[in-house]
């Protein structure tokens, strides 16, 4: 579950980034879909690690399972953000004091 919001997430950030160009750069879009889309790399490669291991790609059988992975993909998703609006703010900040 995580891997799939994290993708939907970094799907959904790249497209608004590519449609909506000047508005993207003002915003630094592109740090966020970076961010996300390195996010849903890491899970694909923990997904195929534990297909290795012998367990699913991806757990979607065991509710309480699905329920943990879908709290820290949106933690993850909030932590991204978090971090892209600190950059965002600090990005402001240095602009005014020059």
């Amino acid at each position: 579950m995580t891997l799939i919001l994290t993708a939907l997430a970094a799907t959904v950030t790249i497209v608004f980034r590519f449609a909506k160009q000047k508005t993207a750069e003002k915003l630094r879009l592109g740090l966020l879909a970076l961010m996300y889309s390195g996010a849903a790399l890491m899970w694909t490669v923990d997904g195929f690690a534990a297909m290795f291991a012998g367990e699913p790609f991806v757990e979607l059988q065991n509710p309480s399972v699905v329920a943990d992975d879908a709290f820290l993909g949106i933690c993850v998703l909030f932590l991204g953000a978090a971090i892209w609006a600190v950059g965002l703010i600090f990005k402001k900040a240095t602009k005014k004091a020059v």
